[in-house]
């Protein structure tokens, strides 16, 4: 069989990269193959080396909710790196996507720009930790949060498709501060505060999961969980990486009417360029230096070639019927693999939240990291690739989001309905 120019860079790479990817997610591990390398993309679609052309839904895992190219971002990039790519000073383009976010975000009353969200994540618990003079944080089985070392415990995502409960080099004491529960429990969320009075700095939730594919709260949890905090001291951080911007301008929070104390950001709010974000209420963030103690800095934070691209995405979201459009190919993607399914007698279950959905190979019902963890990850596997044979790109891991963008079209809708049908030969 004739070698593909993919399969020869992922040979190359392997050479220099670890496993040949520059994250762990890329790997194709879970599903078996070699990862396509993409050479382009526009709109829906992208490209790989060998030019087979694919309706993507991974969007570079979230950002790209206008599509790929552009024009309005490829111009705002353009146009800025024409006057320099760095400068290490204040410019424009930060006030001004600060401004679109506090403006968007009513939680956010301050926010500070850095390069990812991981950076985000680690900087809102180092604030917590130092607002509320507390040292525990508490997380939830299956959400990520970044791959700082306290919070790589039962993290989902990435790390549950390669088998891998944490990572190795995390100092035990770190992991000790770190209470892990099951998300959608209302009970142990208050056993753990029980147990733990005056003790934990702050509850870290994706208030939409994302990380052990999609997983809506069940309905009054995240109230619990506002009030469990409140009543203790300590922080609500939103983790908005992947639903902020995604399902409203005011992202989960605002769907649910949850006002937490933190939040962060990434993905959307960099356009397609390395951006992250966190923010709150001034006195939180009066801690943060230059005005407090809390120390957080950044060379490249605040790019401009990054704010620019997230201006120019975060302006055009503002347009009118941005959000109803997506929530209308998101449902009728929906429909579409529901209907497929229902012709079979293989076991599926979708859980959708807007424009982010996951097809999971259980009976489901899906409420958690249990649930997710339960379902035929071989027969997924066996999908994708039937899925990429009719010219459909997914995540390689039904642990993860299908992300549908504004430049997805009803046609595109139909086409990945009908090779989902051809794919379900191969199950």
């Amino acid at each position: 069989m004739k070698t593909t120019h993919s399969q020869e860079l992922f040979r190359r790479a392997k050479e220099l990269i670890p496993g040949g990817v520059n994250s762990p997610a890329r790997s194709w591990g879970s599903v078996g193959g070699n990862p396509l390398f993409i050479t382009r993309g526009a709109g829906s679609r992208i490209w790989d080396a060998d030019d087979n052309e694919f309706i993507d839904y991974v969007c570079s895992w979230g950002p790209m909710i206008l599509g790929h190219a552009h024009p309005d971002v490829v111009s705002a990039v353009s146009a800025a790196a024409e006057k320099g790519t760095s400068y290490g000073a204040p410019t424009e383009g930060e006030v001004r996507l600060a401004e679109l976010v506090v403006d968007s975000v009513p939680s956010i009353e301050i926010v500070r720009f850095v390069n990812s969200g991981t950076e985000a994540t680690m900087s809102a618990l180092r604030l917590a930790r130092a607002f509320t003079g507390r040292s525990k944080i508490l997380k939830f089985d299956g959400g990520y949060h970044g791959h700082g070392d306290a919070l790589l415990v039962k993290a989902g995502s990435g790390l549950a498709t390669a088998g891998v409960p944490t990572s190795a080099g995390i100092h035990a004491g770190l992991a000790a501060d770190t209470i892990v529960l099951p998300y959608n429990d209302t009970e142990a969320l208050e056993k753990a505060f029980a147990a733990h009075p005056g003790e934990i700095a702050a509850v870290i939730v994706e208030p939409i999961a994302g990380n052990m594919g999609v997983v809506p709260p069940q309905p009054g949890y995240l109230g619990a969980m506002r009030e469990i905090t409140e009543r203790d001291g300590a922080l609500l951080i939103f983790d908005e990486v992947i639903s902020g911007f995604r399902v409203g301008l005011d992202g989960a929070q605002g769907m649910f009417k949850i006002t937490p104390d933190l939040t962060c950001l990434g993905k959307i709010v960099g356009g397609g360029l390395p951006v992250g974000a966190y923010g709150g209420r001034e006195g939180v963030m009066a801690m943060v230096a230059p005005l407090g103690p809390m120390y957080q800095a950044g060379t490249l934070s605040g790019n401009p070639l990054a704010m620019a691209a997230g201006i120019a995405t975060l302006e055009q979201l503002r347009e009118p019927g941005i959000y109803d459009r997506l929530e209308r190919l998101g449902a009728l993607l929906e429909a579409g693999l529901t209907e497929v399914f229902a012709d079979t007698e293989v076991p599926m279950t979708i859980n959708r939240v807007g424009s982010l959905l996951t097809v999971f190979f259980s009976p489901g019902p899906v409420r958690d990291m249990a649930d997710a963890s339960a379902g035929d990850h071989e027969a997924f596997g066996r999908w994708f690739h039937g899925l990429l044979e009719g010219g459909i790109y997914i995540a390689p891991s039904d642990y993860e989001a299908w992300f549908v963008s504004i430049a997805h079209t009803e046609a595109d809708i139909e086409q990945t309905v009908s090779a989902a049908k051809a794919a379900l030969e191969s199950v």
